[in-house]
């Protein structure tokens, strides 16, 4: 469910991070085999969930077989981890989709061979393709910084002037869930849930892409300043995109004037909430995504039972949390030393 800037890189190059494989579903010292396939092992959002896999594995009497693409986005290279472990006799695995359609085949003949598949943080398409998804509850955290953001601009006696800096232009399902689902949260329902940029609000200056990276959020920023310099109030896809947004405002001479919001969790990210670049983000937890995960397949392993999704969703909530130094009334939220305490890269 989740799409960063991480997400956006191109090709991908099977990397097996570690353990050989074991025979008739038992690693080398005899315990089940559970696997972890990543689109990358560098990226600090990944490393996070292979070091909450790595614990939680030692601590359920597991092995862990990782794997990782050296870039983001072949599902080739996913497709030869899954056989990898088919064949290593795994009772099941954690992955985080690069191609959610392209990778089905794969994991349906992975449930053929008895093996649990569990989503981390992007659901296969369907959904249902894997027996469950652990991921963060998007449109809940776009709508945390939404209420943040208007009990903010409420409190001041603020008119908000909009800009939306989205993913890109696919409306896949983690741009558009954050996007509306800050716009829930500020009070602006006037358009299509689904969909992104229908809105008719006139607080809304416009929507821009960014590709989820740096560069992508400073020419989004401008973009949107050229049309109306009286931004006041800037939603970002992730905390790499806020920052290349803050380089613009900054350029133009209104860092001091405008309020970013934002997602990720990131330290980076906490980082600029503390020194004033981002307002408030909207943490996510890698490592309890992959904890949780191992922890399911080591009970499959055990007597068959499998994951029941969050009481109301169709996913296991792993939990989101609001990070801010500039707490709101009504808005629950941690400040940045918790954050830092609790964020990952």
């Amino acid at each position: 469910m989740r799409n960063r800037s991480k997400v956006l890189q191109a090709g991908f190059a099977l990397v097996m991070v570690a353990a050989a494989a074991g025979c008739g579903g038992d690693g080398a010292g005899g315990e089940p085999v559970v696997g972890l396939i990543t689109k990358t092992d560098t990226n600090p959002f990944f490393v996070k969930m292979r070091e909450g896999a790595q614990a939680a594995a030692e601590q359920q009497g597991v092995e862990l077989q990782s794997f990782a693409g050296k870039q983001d986005g072949d599902n080739e290279a996913q497709v030869q981890a899954i056989e990898n472990l088919i064949s290593a006799g795994a009772k099941g695995f954690l992955i985080t989709p690069s191609d959610s359609k392209a990778i089905v085949p794969s994991i349906d003949k992975a449930k053929q061979a008895n093996m649990l598949v569990i989503a981390l943080d992007t659901p296969t398409d369907p959904a249902d393709a894997a027996d469950a998804t652990f991921a963060t509850d998007n449109y809940q955290a776009g709508k945390l910084i939404g209420q943040w953001a208007k009990a903010k601009f409420d409190a001041g006696g603020k008119q908000a002037k909009i800009a939306m800096l989205d993913l890109n232009a696919n409306q896949v399902s983690v741009d558009v869930q954050r996007d509306q689902g800050f716009l829930e949260g500020f009070g602006i329902t006037n358009g299509d849930p689904n969909k992104i940029g229908d809105e008719s609000d006139p607080r809304i200056v416009g929507h821009d892409v960014t590709d989820g990276n740096e560069d992508g959020g400073r020419t989004a920023m401008e973009n949107l300043l050229q049309k109306d310099p009286s931004i006041n109030l800037v939603y970002t896809i992730n905390e790499p995109a806020a920052a290349g947004a803050y380089q613009a405002l900054k350029s133009a001479g209104k860092d001091k004037d405008v309020t970013i919001v934002s997602i990720d969790g990131g330290c980076p990210g906490v980082d600029n909430v503390k020194n004033g670049v981002i307002g408030a983000t909207s943490m996510q937890f890698p490592l309890k995504m992959a904890q949780l995960g191992v922890e399911a397949i080591a009970a499959y392993a055990k007597d068959g039972t499998k994951p029941q999704n969050t009481a109301g969703k169709t996913f296991v909530d792993t939990g989101v949390q609001l990070i801010t130094d500039d707490p709101q009334t009504g808005v629950e939220a941690k400040d940045s030393a918790w954050g830092a305490q609790n964020c990952w890269g």
